[in-house]
């Protein structure tokens, strides 16, 4: 109903933080759409002008979250050094994005279950959009013999990267007690490519 798209970016950014603060807290289903509302900061008249039901906050907090991370790991498509720097700066960003947005994340991942039909089948190509994205930097790796490895290898490698993003997340009660996510990158990235990198790139 809004044409505005400032003020549209602007609503959807405080439903979306303050639904993840009630997600965690309640669940998605004991969660009403009056007291997203509330919580977001205004009434459920205006709430009613960006969303038509409940599902649609789940929506828009799975939407920004690939949004972001998609556009900050293609700017790097262009950045100047070899495949492989830009492969690690392409895992960095995609975990700096996940850290900055755990509770998020963990919302998506934990109620995804409950989007409408219609919805989950868009947010999981969302999520290969984003497998096919890092395979894309590994495969520049390989067309300039820094690394070996087979395209199924690639693959599971794309894929094994955003599970890296989500045991940050799922698993923050232990981890973040003995890294922070530099260190996390670090080692990731470390024992990621250990086996596929030539020793002379």
């Amino acid at each position: 109903m809004v044409k505005d798209e400032k003020l549209i970016k602007k609503r959807r950014q405080q439903m979306i933080k303050g639904a993840v603060s009630l997600f965690i807290e309640k669940g998605f289903h004991r969660t009403t759409t009056r007291e997203i509302a509330k919580e977001s900061g205004f009434s459920i008249g205006t709430l009613y002008e960006y969303i038509g039901t409940k599902e649609d906050v789940l929506y828009l907090v799975c939407d920004s979250i690939y949004d972001e991370v998609m556009e900050s790991v293609k700017r790097l498509l262009d950045e100047s050094g070899t495949p492989l720097d830009r492969l690690k700066i392409a895992i960095r960003a995609y975990l700096a994005v996940v850290d900055e947005k755990q509770d998020e994340v963990l919302v998506m991942y934990q109620e995804t279950k409950s989007l409408p039909k219609e919805t989950l089948p868009y947010v999981l190509k969302k999520e290969l959009e984003m497998v096919t994205l890092m395979e894309s930097f590994i495969g520049a790796c390989v067309q300039n013999g820094d690394m070996q490895i087979s395209e199924k290898q690639q693959h599971l490698l794309a894929h094994n990267i955003l599970v890296l993003g989500q045991m940050w997340t799922f698993r923050r009660w232990s981890m973040q007690k003995q890294l922070d996510i530099d260190e996390y990158s670090d080692l990731q990235i470390k024992q990621l490519l250990s086996s596929h990198v030539l020793l002379d790139s």
